[in-house]
Parts: structure tokens; C-alpha cells; sequence
């Protein structure tokens, strides 16, 4: 008897959209390995037996390009999302994206649902998805857009694995001085994902949420009253840190911070974009 559980054709079932049968025979065949009975679904054609809308597709890659504008520059960021990394690398289903994100730059749509309704080759960007799902054989889904302004917009795409398209793409916008240091801070947020630019864009309610969080944990740990107040506040220094660009230690020299090194360009990070795929 194969060696698999319940839960691996649950899984595989998940990830292909095929019939609980089809999975169980090809598990059988592959003799419990996952991946091999995923090609061997893949070979008889067994994943068009499930609908497509409810299955996962969480693989894909980030199209992005910047343009000069009215602001000096704008990057856009588009999320293509498929259900394998076997057609994120596939010809038609790039082809297919570099049209999304054209019609996204000239459009200047801001979201999925604008962008949707955007004419390409004479249908719209929606109608063009679901021609690409009935060609690919997967779900296909245009995920979420991005826009950045400034006077001058710097673009990195990283590659997680040399044989996909871009799975992270950073867009930073600064102004004319700021660009210098734009490139080597756009990797820095590739690699450290912060969340805020500064501390002053954190809402108020993840601020309150942090600071309860410190209270409690300090109280748990028995520490005496009176210090308390500077302990909670020290901790949520480290959250401001952690998750502020500006204030995070630069990848490419840790003594110092993301901050410093603008600062020492003379000039300054209007704001910064990232997007990774599925996160």
C-alpha cells in the first residue's frame, strides 16, 4: 500500500483541483511521493475536472515598470497570481502579464477592480484573464496594483528562485539628492520588508495594540512598578525599529540606519513600495 494519510490528498487535491479518486490513483502510482503523482495529475489532464474558483493560487510573479509623470516618476506594481510555478515561468502566461501591467501604467487604474474593466486587444483586462484560464488550465488572477509617485522612483526585482520571473518587487521614491542611495535601499527593502517609512505612519491602533502587548508581557515577567513605564516604552522603540524603514539598520552596513544613509545624500524617502508574491 502507497505510503500517504488523509491529509496528503487533501493537500494535493488543494493544490491540483482533482477529483479525490484521481488523487488517490495517482498518489498510488507515485507510490506516496506528492510531487510525482502532481505531474502525473498534470499528464492525464485531471485538473480541469474541479471548478477553477476554488482552488489556490498562490504562485505567479510581479510585472512592474516606471515611467516619467507629472510628479517626476511613477512606478506601478502588478500581482499575477497562477496556481504553479510551472506556469508562473510559462511564455504565454509572461506575455500575458506584460499586457496587464501595460494596460495598468497607461490606464493609471489604482486597483484590481479599474483594471479589470481596462480594454486590451479590444476586451478588457477581465475578459483577457479568463481567455488566459481556459488557455493555461489553471486559475489565472490579476491579485492587487500598486502605484508610487515622486520626483524620482527606483525599481528592484528580485528573483527568489533563478528559474522564475520576480517574486519580489520594491519600488523606493525619493527626491533628486535621495536617488543615489535609492538602489541600494530598494534591496534593503527587498531583504527586510519593513512596514512603515517612519514611525508617524504607524496607525495609532497598532501603536496601542504594541504598547499593551509590552505592558503585559513586562507585568508577566515581574518586573518592579516604577520601572515598567520606561521598559514598555523601550520595547516599543524595538517595534519602531523592527518595522520602520528609516529607522532599520541598513543591510548594507548595520551600524548605521536606512535613515543616515539618506540623510547623508541630503536628501529624502518620500515613500516606498513592496510586494512579494502570495503575501
Amino acid at each position: 500500500m502507497a505510503n500517504y494519510t488523509t491529509a496528503d490528498i487533501k493537500a494535493l487535491r488543494e493544490k491540483t483541483g482533482a477529483g479525490m479518486l484521481d488523487v488517490k490513483k495517482a498518489l498510488d502510482e507515485a507510490n506516496g511521493d506528492a510531487e510525482k503523482a502532481i505531474e502525473i495529475i498534470r499528464v492525464k489532464g485531471l485538473k480541469g475536472i474541479a471548478k477553477r474558483e476554488g482552488r489556490s493560487a498562490s504562485a505567479g510573479l510581479i510585472a512592474a515598470k516606471v515611467v516619467d509623470s507629472v510628479e517626476g516618476q511613477t512606478g506601478v506594481l502588478v500581482e499575477i497570481n497562477a496556481e504553479t510555478d510551472f506556469v508562473a515561468k510559462n511564455e504565454k502566461f509572461i506575455e500575458f502579464s506584460d499586457k496587464v501591467l501595460a494596460a495598468a501604467v497607461e490606464s493609471g487604474a489604482e486597483d484590481v477592480e479599474a483594471l479589470n474593466e481596462v480594454s486590451v486587444d479590444g476586451q478588457s483586462v477581465k475578459e483577457l484573464t479568463d481567455g488566459m484560464q481556459a488557455v493555461i488550465g489553471e486559475k489565472i488572477v490579476v491579485r492587487r496594483v500598486g502605484r508610487l509617485s515622486a520626483p524620482a522612483v527606483e525599481l528592484y526585482l528580485h528573483r527568489t528562485n533563478p528559474d522564475l520571473p520576480a517574486q519580489v518587487a520594491v519600488l523606493v521614491g525619493t527626491d533628486a539628492k535621495g536617488a543615489e542611495a535609492a538602489h541600494d535601499i530598494a534591496m534593503h527593502v527587498a531583504a527586510y520588508s519593513p512596514l512603515y517609512l517612519t514611525r508617524e505612519d504607524v496607525p495609532e491602533d497598532v501603536v496601542a495594540k504594541e504598547r499593551q502587548i509590552a505592558e503585559e508581557t513586562t507585568r508577566a515577567e515581574g518586573k518592579p512598578e516604577k520601572a515598567i513605564p520606561k521598559i514598555v516604552e523601550g520595547r516599543l522603540g524595538g517595534y519602531f525599529k523592527e518595522n520602520c524603514l528609516v529607522e532599520q539598520a541598513f543591510a548594507k552596513d548595520p551600524k548605521t540606519t536606512v535613515g543616515k544613509v539618506i540623510e547623508a545624500t541630503g536628501g529624502e524617502i518620500t515613500g516606498f513600495l513592496r510586494f512579494r508574491v502570495g503575501a
